[in-house]
Parts: structure tokens; C-alpha cells; sequence
């Protein structure tokens, strides 16, 4: 119950964090923070494969894990294609001659 309780608190705490710092923010730096974190999402890959694959849930605990995979590899890819879009915007373009 006391891990429950502290789970719960450090979710809360995020959650408050979290809005703060969006909230402060600038919108010219918002898209290239938001890509970031979208690829730093790579460890979640690594979390929900462990779900996947160790759940003691048994059907459910992986049809969970599974769906898990593929929203965090969306998240993954989202990421690096809004990155890949907002580099190639500052890249000049050479002359033809």
C-alpha cells in the first residue's frame, strides 16, 4: 500500500512538473524540446518490451505490452520525422549552375 502511495505521489508530482515547464517554454524552442523528448521516448521501448515479454498478466498482460511497443514506436518515430522536418528547414539551398 506505502509503494502504491508513493507512486501515486511521484505521478502527481510529475504531472505539475511537467505543465510548469511546458508552460515556460518559449514557442520558437517548443518543436525542437518536443523532439527531443519524443526520442529520448526510446527507453520506453525498452520498458514495454520487458512488459511484452515478462508479463505475468497472461493474455492481457501482453496484448498490453504488445500495444505498448507499438504506441511508443510511433512515439519514436514521430519524433525523429518532426526532427529530420525542422533540420532540413535551416539547411541552405546550393545554386544550380
Amino acid at each position: 500500500m506505502e509503494v502504491m502511495i508513493l507512486l501515486l505521489l511521484a505521478f502527481v508530482l510529475a504531472i505539475f512538473l511537467g505543465f510548469e515547464l511546458i508552460t515556460k517554454v518559449p514557442s520558437q524552442l517548443h518543436t525542437p524540446l518536443m523532439s527531443g523528448a519524443n526520442a529520448i521516448s526510446g527507453i520506453t521501448i525498452v520498458g514495454a518490451l520487458l512488459a511484452a515479454g515478462t508479463a505475468t498478466g497472461g493474455t492481457t498482460g501482453t496484448i498490453l505490452g504488445v500495444l505498448a511497443v507499438v504506441c511508443a514506436s510511433i512515439n519514436v518515430v514521430g519524433g525523429y520525422l518532426v526532427t529530420n522536418r525542422m533540420l532540413s528547414m535551416f539547411k541552405t539551398k546550393k545554386e544550380s549552375k
